[in-house]
């Protein structure tokens, strides 16, 4: 199976919604889209599509939020990008589908790969074209590429470019022919969704460990009682000092004018 075809894509996120994007430039015909549902955002009543929604509605795709609507519109394969939603059975027997997951399986099975990798201070990832099976990540590769991890990098920055090296071994692949898929080789480690505890500042660990956390987004501590988010931080002269903050109920700010607006006393620190 090779070249322009009809395909159901299934997906959420941002970096879900550019590969829809690269698909439909590229000249494959969507036969649906399948998203999650919409949801509240804001104090408002009002629902906004998840940005895969929102790019379906701008390219005038039709869209589902029933994956097993997979199996009758009509297309040729699935792609799966982030989708968040288990492809039972029925749907996988009546198409082939492959996704794009954001490790060197086997490492790193499951939700969170790119968060799981920074945690675990690994200096490489990668992103692999596998076959959905009925197992969690489990099916065999058609293509992978390793991607080197820069220090610095956060979940967000890392995940956009594993997007797009993503997108590319999948136009190659569409383009070429899936050809077999290569089972799964060496251990196997997973990759468990990131509870609010994964997030959490505890400020004796090492100045490395706390930064990950930072590093993956939402990290938090407490100031008087209050959640008290960090968004970024450095080192300096050997201890960690935030970069833009956020204290609860007020936007993010930087960190300087924070300390000027709460005069903390000169021994004080996040709890």
């Amino acid at each position: 199976m090779s070249g322009p075809q009809p395909l159901v894509f299934l997906g959420s996120p941002q970096v879900s919604a550019e590969v829809l994007r690269a698909l439909v430039c590229a000249g494959h015909e969507i036969k649906l889209v399948i998203t999650g549902a919409d949801r509240r955002r804001g104090r408002g009543g009002a629902t906004s599509p998840t940005p895969v929604g929102a790019t379906a509605i701008e390219l005038g795709l039709p869209i589902s939020h029933q994956t097993s609507d997979a199996a009758t519109c009509g297309a040729a394969l699935g792609v799966v990008v982030a989708y968040g939603e288990i492809i039972r059975p029925a749907v996988l027997d009546a198409m082939p589908m492959v996704n794009i997951h954001f490790s060197l399986l086997p490492r790193w099975r499951g939700a969170a790969p790119v968060e799981r990798a920074i945690l675990a201070g690994d200096n490489h990832t990668g992103v692999c074209v596998m076959e959905v099976v009925e197992a969690l990540d489990a099916g065999g590769v058609y293509a992978s590429e390793t991607v080197s991890m820069d220090p610095d990098a956060t979940a967000e920055s890392l995940t956009a470019r594993l997007g797009q090296v993503g997108t590319e071994l999948l136009m190659t692949c569409l383009e070429q022919g899936l050809g077999d898929p290569i089972p799964q080789q060496g251990e196997v480690t997973y990759a468990s969704k990131i509870s609010v505890e994964d997030r959490h500042i505890d400020w004796s660990e090492s100045n490395e460990h706390i930064l990950r956390k930072v590093r993956i987004g939402g990290a938090w501590t407490s100031w008087r009682g209050e959640r008290f988010r960090i968004h970024s931080a450095r080192v300096v002269d050997g201890q960690i000092v935030p970069i833009v903050v956020q204290p609860a109920g007020k936007p993010k700010m930087d960190f300087g004018d924070w300390i000027r607006g709460a005069h903390p006393a000169e021994s004080e620190w996040f709890e």
